[in-house]
């Protein structure tokens, strides 16, 4: 994370519909950091509009809550021009999603945009799993994937 922003670190989760993979991204942040007892300014945006203000995926919240979160009262946005300077660090789940975000990145934008699994050693350049079309299960797999995200972002918080 940038080291010339004040704290709290502000931190925007990027996939496709704001209804899966960010939201999980988000809830595992809320987790984490709240456990580690540093306080972090979180939440999570689309690249596409088609769910703006749908609540996350029904197995999204069930594998949240099976994992100590509560994402129930979140509600998909898409990203905003804004975002790029209201956010220190914008990560996005996969490279379509972080291209979209690059090409709608504004001119003087203060946000570092990366992937997420970027800040995972041994991970570099993968995409978060995506459940949608998949069975329930997936949701799991990709609780791991940001989770590992959380850890690594209270990580780098810490100093």
């Amino acid at each position: 994370m940038r080291e010339d922003r004040p704290n709290p670190p502000a931190i925007l989760f990027l996939c496709l519909g704001n209804i899966c993979r960010s939201p999980l991204a988000e809830g595992a942040a809320r987790v984490a950091f709240a456990e580690a007892g540093i306080a972090a300014r979180l939440d999570s945006a689309g690249t596409g509009d088609w769910h703006v203000g749908h609540p996350p995926d029904r197995r999204a919240q069930a594998e949240a809550r099976r994992r100590g979160a509560d994402i129930s009262d979140l509600r998909a946005r898409q990203l905003r021009r804004s975002d790029f300077h209201d956010f220190d660090l914008i990560l996005a789940a996969d490279e379509a999603n972080l291209r979209d975000a690059r090409a709608l990145r504004p001119t003087g934008a203060t946000a570092e945009l990366r992937l997420m699994l970027d800040l995972v050693g041994g991970r570099e350049g993968e995409s978060v799993t995506d459940p949608y079309y998949g069975a329930d299960d997936g949701f799991a797999a990709t609780w791991d994937d940001v989770s590992a995200v959380a850890a690594a972002l209270v990580a780098s918080s810490r100093g």
